[in-house]
């Protein structure tokens, strides 16, 4: 993966360069779903985290959990969700636009002084093309697009993920960018784009 392949994945579509990691341990809680899908969710976090070297907890001492999941059916009802509020800065004029444009997914992060991440949203409107997709599969990308602040256009055209066989698994470029990413000696939070250089010289290490 070639520097401007990488300055790619987190370039917005306004133009800015923008990266984040995780600063701290991430605390996973999961609304809306079966005990059987909860272990699978937790189970894709704790694997994306050990390839990138982070660690996963039970709780945040700040927050209590900090990577939140809900799952539904109608956007309508996030609204209802007691202190969502609280937690997601003008929620329903966000739901009203998410109803206009029918979308069935949205994260929403937030971040810490030095710019980490230091929460994560996942909403989950489980419609008739949601509800088709394998549970280890929805779970596996979400987790991997909310590992790092990607741009809004970096899977746009082509997923995180590929096919083994029967498995769906994380492509080989994004794993390695992702342990990269997560190195040590990198910075947090980036918005010049003279950080996918670095990353490049790690992935290319790596690799």
């Amino acid at each position: 993966m070639k520097a401007d392949d990488i300055e790619a994945l987190f370039r917005r579509e306004s133009g800015d360069y923008a990266f984040a990691r995780w600063g701290r341990p991430i605390a996973p809680v999961v609304f809306g779903v079966q005990d059987e899908t909860l272990g699978t969710i937790k189970g894709a976090v704790e694997a994306v985290c050990q390839l990138a070297g982070h660690e996963t907890a039970e709780t945040d001492p700040e927050l209590g959990s900090n990577f939140m999941w809900f799952f539904f059916s109608d956007w309508a009802e996030l609204p209802e969700v007691p202190g969502l509020d609280r937690l997601v800065p003008d929620l329903e004029p966000l739901v009203a636009r998410l109803q206009r444009a029918d979308a069935n997914q949205y994260r929403i992060f937030r971040f810490d002084k030095a710019g980490a991440i230091k929460a994560c949203f996942v909403f989950l409107r489980m419609d008739q093309n949601l509800s088709k997709v394998p549970a280890e599969t929805l779970a596996l990308s979400q987790v991997v697009q909310s590992m790092l602040l990607w741009s809004d256009l970096a899977f746009r055209d082509r997923s995180p993920l590929a096919v083994a066989g029967e498995a769906t698994v994380l492509r080989p470029d994004i794993a390695t960018l992702i342990r990269a990413a997560y190195d040590p000696v990198m910075p947090v939070a980036a918005n010049d784009a003279s950080h996918a250089l670095r990353l490049s010289a790690r992935v290319t290490t790596a690799s």
